[in-house]
């Protein structure tokens, strides 16, 4: 299996997952849009949404070393799709380390639910479990109040931050980081 990167309208990766879905022979390829839960305060109330993981991206699968040019015609003419990556010319398969990042996400399924993470005697940060596991290098920021981490993704030559969920267990005791990563 193959993976492409596809540049979609911001805000509308689902959709255009949902209709490349629908329209494609799934024999020839496939779209999966990888997302991440957070836990949103609003008035008070905080409930849970699922968010991209990868804005304006949808990755499109190909049991094949090529993407079938059926496929490529039906998907290019989906309302919303912008460009494959690194364009429509000249389309590669993902490779390195944009499959491996791709790859850490497929691994938690379709959505990437909620890490916990504790903090060890140094106050560094250590990923317990969840997709934070392997990304704490990637760390740039920690925000306990609103349950979130930011991590810097790089993707297709092009790097951004994106916020995780985390929950926040209680510190750690001295001798326990020997078997977690840290960051």
């Amino acid at each position: 299996m193959v993976y492409y990167a596809a540049q979609v309208r911001t805000g509308k990766e689902n959709e255009v997952g949902n209709l490349i879905g629908r329209r494609v022979d799934p024999a020839l390829a496939g779209a999966f849009v990888p997302t991440r839960v957070l836990s949103i305060r609003k008035g008070g109330t905080t409930k849970k949404e699922e968010r991209p993981v990868f804005p304006g991206y949808v990755f499109i699968s190909s049991p094949d070393e090529t993407l079938p040019a059926d496929a490529y015609w039906i998907i290019k003419r989906v309302d919303g799709f912008g460009r494959f990556l690194p364009s429509n010319i000249d389309r590669k398969p993902l490779f390195g380390r944009d499959l491996e990042l791709l790859s850490h996400f497929i691994s938690f399924g379709r959505r990437a639910d909620i890490s916990k993470v504790s903090f060890d005697e140094n106050d560094r940060i250590v990923v317990l479990e969840g997709p934070l596991k392997g990304l704490e290098g990637s760390i740039i920021r920690v925000d306990r109040r609103k349950g979130r981490v930011k991590v810097r993704l790089a993707m297709c030559a092009d790097s951004f931050a994106v916020d995780l969920g985390a929950e926040f267990v209680e510190r750690l005791p001295r001798g326990s980081d020997d078997q977690h990563g840290h960051a």
